[in-house]
């Protein structure tokens, strides 16, 4: 007779319940099917009260060594506290024989990250880096078109990633502490790298432009990024906090056709709002007139192009793959190596733009 019993839910711990933790990690382990939000790790009360009140029933800890001491109690552990703390987090819960996910950037330098990969390696466990951006609704799109075809073959790939944010917030993503890993080249940077990457293969060279523009900033707020790579594409990536007038999200230009697309994804803030994907109800949709444009010779601000259906975004996707990967139904989402070798471009563009040299990788 054939067993139909359905597996246990796998049980997940994640530390940090900052940002990261509370908009992305939490919400999204919880819509997982296959994944329970077990324990959430934070000393903050404040940020305890609302962990229960979004997920009641929840086990609390102080402690990331509570989940160590203890690893018979959890399949797998996320990490979503500050960058710092990303590399000895992570060390400490392979050791102690538990699998990890843990938020970009998952090291501050690449030889940390191939360690790291390493070190899961020999514990054969899963160690996955929450490259979230590649389920956007504009980068699926983006690959479909690619994967059909229909731009001819790529010359030139633009990515911006923009916001207006004139004052400091302050907090650790904003110190200028090289300990703390802050700066938008380390934060929005991942996302761009990773994506370009991903899109076109690996870099050859790098060049890059980090400025510090807002008073009392220290760290780069303004950056710009070009890859050349092997395959030919040049990427030139923008990630910025001072930018009034926003760019195109994505501008790519092909031999035979052009892909403009305005606008962020929708997820990021849909979670925000502590709206929540649910089975068999819409998420990631993008209003029509949010949709790109595919065309040559016009311009998509005056009606040029065809207007390209844009794909839901699947943020649900990481997850689902990382459940599949956990039971050996599947490959590992994002591996600490793909994480590694945008580290490799991250720190180039630092060196290049600290000393206005292009990088050869």
């Amino acid at each position: 007779m054939t067993s139909t019993t359905t597996p246990a839910p796998l049980r997940v711990a994640v530390i940090g319940y900052g940002l990261a933790g509370s908009v992305f990690h939490a919400p999204l382990v919880a819509a997982t099917d296959g994944l329970v939000l077990d324990t959430i790790v934070t000393r903050n009360p404040e940020r305890q009260a609302r962990a229960r009140a979004e997920f009641p029933g929840v086990r609390l800890a102080e402690t990331p060594e509570a989940l160590f001491d203890d690893p018979g109690a959890l399949d797998l552990v996320v990490i979503a506290s500050p960058n710092k703390t990303h590399v000895p987090l992570a060390t400490a819960a392979l050791r102690a024989g538990l699998p990890v996910v843990v938020d970009k950037p998952v090291a501050g330098t690449a030889s940390e990250a191939r360690e790291l990969a390493a070190l899961a390696d020999e514990r054969g466990l899963l160690l996955s880096v929450f490259q979230n951006r590649r389920w956007d609704d504009d980068f699926l799109t983006l690959r479909r078109l690619l994967e059909r075809g229909e731009l001819g073959e790529v010359q030139r790939f633009e990515s911006r990633f923009e916001r207006w944010r004139p004052q400091l917030k302050g907090g650790w993503r904003e110190s200028g502490a090289p300990e703390e890993i802050g700066g938008l080249l380390y934060d929005l940077g991942s996302h761009v790298v990773d994506q370009a990457l991903v899109l076109f293969g690996p870099a050859v060279r790098v060049y890059a432009e980090a400025d510090v523009r807002r008073p009392g900033a220290e760290t780069d707020d303004d950056t710009f990024i070009a890859l050349t790579h092997a395959s030919g594409v040049r990427s030139h990536l923008y990630v910025s906090a001072t930018t009034a007038q926003l760019g195109p999200r994505f501008r790519v230009l092909g031999a035979g056709a052009g892909y403009v697309k305005y606008g962020l994804d929708p997820q990021e803030a849909a979670l925000r709002e502590g709206k929540r994907p649910t089975p068999g109800s819409p998420w990631g949709v993008e209003a029509e007139g949010l949709w790109g444009r595919l065309g040559s010779g016009e311009s998509p601000l005056t009606g040029g192009g065809t207007p390209v259906p844009t794909e839901p975004g699947d943020y649900p996707a990481y997850y689902a793959a990382v459940a599949a990967a956990l039971r050996g139904a599947g490959p590992n989402p994002v591996s600490a190596y793909e994480a590694a070798a945008a580290l490799d471009v991250l720190e180039a563009a630092r060196r290049s733009a600290a000393e206005g040299i292009t990088v050869d990788l």
